[in-house]
């Protein structure tokens, strides 16, 4: 029985300003830098292995995962299926957007030129397939996006609607993936 790990980038300014982040580039803040640096050295202090980091191509989640991968000594590589979705028109607008609450259990809906809900969750679960198949043999650290986390977190786990759409990680928290 394989498994991975999982953490959501650093913080963002658009984090700080609860603001949609989505695929919309968005640079860490000092504080989040800071979160990426911390997360390293837990993973050295409690001897957690890892033997590849894959990461968004979004810089907040490849500079966290670059500062990972430099203070433990662990390869990393851009996987670009762990992109955050697209969130359209809802993109830098407030994160507790009634609106926006209600777009996201709407898993057809492409958000006026986003990426739906459905589309977005069959790049992570194909992802996550390959992973799968390479777990017995190898184990990842994926750096990603609260988004990222939903997804994987309702491959793993039968959720509603709401719970899905409310399930979030914090910045730089850990997670660990048991496949059956």
């Amino acid at each position: 029985m394989g498994y991975f790990y999982f953490t959501r980038h650093g913080q963002t300014v658009w984090n700080v300003e609860n603001k949609i982040c989505g695929a919309t580039d968005i640079e860490l803040t000092e504080q989040g830098h800071h979160q990426a640096e911390e997360l390293a050295g837990r993973i050295l202090r409690e001897d957690i292995h890892i033997d590849e980091i894959i990461c968004s191509p979004l810089m907040r989640a490849a500079n966290t995962a670059k500062h990972i991968s430099e203070i433990t000594g662990v390869p990393m590589r851009v996987e670009p299926r762990l992109k955050e979705q697209n969130f359209g028109k809802y993109e830098s607008t407030p994160r507790n957007g009634e609106e926006f609450q209600h777009a996201k259990t709407c898993f057809a809906d492409s958000y006026e030129g986003g990426e739906s809900m459905i589309r977005f969750c069959q790049r992570i679960y194909n992802l996550l397939d390959d992973v799968r198949q390479e777990a017995d043999e190898k184990v990842y650290l994926m750096v990603a996006h609260n988004g990222v986390a939903r997804a994987v977190q309702s491959y793993f786990t039968d959720m509603t609607n709401e719970e899905f759409a409310r399930f979030g990680i914090k910045n730089c928290e850990l997670k660990k993936y048991e496949f059956n």
